[in-house]
């Protein structure tokens, strides 16, 4: 939240603007705006500078741009996906006719696009550690047999969809897994996955099938490009999945996604996944209404990991957890094993995710290395 201070105090000032705009005073438009956010994580700081907020000097074109520079100064973020839904909430509660401030909406939509498509590709640095998964892969073999399991999945089913390329023995390690911990893992039976839009009814009948098995809502995992599919039948069956799980997957954004294996796309299938797949994509821009946790690594090879993360500001049970490792080697990623496990428990309890058990565990994470000083090594093995 601190460093997006600047960000939410220019978007306050421009959801206050809109609603005095469309007939409101200051008293009802900063209530207005104070409500919008009561569902917002930071939602205690963003009262004060709602309540702190005055009749602005500058006209509401003004402080739309503002506020379109603060975010293009900050960068492509899928976060800017809640500033959009909650300006939108703001005009459609107001029921303005006007015109120009319904265009004032619009526009900002399509100003964060525009933001938001500018995600670039990977570094060189990324893609040369990706040959590390060689080694994940390898040592996982060894690796396997300690990897806590202290989670219960009590038969639940949960269907994993491999990365682009792979197939179900992509999923191996993580199927071999969760069934050790007593949930009912499925392979997805498809063969290599090319990510084709033709593979959707047959997942769909998958789902089904496990569906009417069980009696109950299923789980998915999908890794890499397994996610695009996890997501879209999340989209479309939001009343047969449980949650979605993705690893590395690009999740939003793709019609602009810059990954080194587009070329690799264009060769097997003759011409674009963009050209073939246009509306199949497109489903992807919307957020499924179930529990979502993205798992994603900052130094992946293959995809910008911006694209992998969703808006965690947009809803409760949204949640990103960054691991280290290469795309390549998430799915024989000791961290990953255990996100997904702990992941799939929580959101089917409707627990908030958590997923660090004990102190030694969050060695493994990112988020223990970025705290600062030497007195996270002291924490972890002085205090009790």
């Amino acid at each position: 939240m601190e460093s997006s201070k600047a960000l939410y105090k220019s978007f306050i000032k421009l959801a206050v603007g809109l609603c005095m705009a469309n007939g409101k005073t200051l008293k009802q438009a900063k209530t207005n705006v104070d409500q919008l956010f009561k569902d917002h994580p930071y939602f205690d700081i963003l009262s004060v500078y709602i309540n702190r907020s005055k009749k602005s000097k500058k006209t509401l074109t003004q402080l739309l741009n503002n506020c379109v520079l603060i975010c293009e100064e900050f960068g492509p973020n899928r976060e800017y996906l809640t500033l959009v839904d909650l300006l939108k909430k703001l005009q459609r509660k107001s029921r303005s006719k006007d015109k120009n401030n319904n265009l004032v909406v619009k526009h900002f939509e399509e100003e964060i696009e525009r933001i938001n498509g500018y995600v670039p590709s990977p570094p060189l640095y990324n893609k040369m550690l990706e040959s590390r998964s060689l080694i994940e892969w390898s040592s996982m073999v060894y690796l396997y047999p300690f990897i806590p399991k202290r989670e219960k999945g009590n038969n639940k089913p949960v269907l994993l969809i491999p990365p682009y390329l792979g197939n179900d023995k992509s999923t191996s390690f993580m199927r071999r897994y969760l069934n050790s911990l007593g949930f009912k893992a499925y392979k997805w039976e498809l063969g290599a996955n090319y990510i084709r839009s033709s593979y959707i009814p047959i997942l769909e009948e998958t789902l089904d099938k496990i569906h009417e098995k069980h009696e109950e809502k299923v789980s998915l995992i999908g890794w890499s490009g397994g996610g695009i599919f996890a997501k879209i039948l999340a989209n479309r069956h939001p009343n047969k999945v449980e949650q979605i799980i993705t690893v590395g997957s690009p999740i939003w954004g793709v019609m602009d996604l810059k990954t080194s294996i587009n070329g690799v796309f264009d060769f097997l299938r003759g011409n674009s996944l963009k050209e073939r797949n246009k509306r199949f994509l497109n489903e992807l821009e919307n957020v499924p209404d179930v529990p979502i946790t993205c798992i994603y690594t900052k130094t992946d090879g293959v995809i910008p990991w911006k694209h992998c993360v969703e808006a965690e500001t947009y809803r409760k049970d949204i949640n990103n957890i960054e691991v280290f490792g290469s795309h390549s080697g998430l799915g024989a990623n000791a961290s990953v094993l255990l996100s997904v496990a702990k992941s799939l428990n929580a959101n089917i309890k409707g627990k908030k995710v958590e997923v660090i058990s004990n102190k030694y565990e969050s060695l493994f994470y990112p988020k223990f290395w970025k705290q600062k000083g030497t007195y996270k090594i002291m924490n972890l093995f002085l205090k009790p």
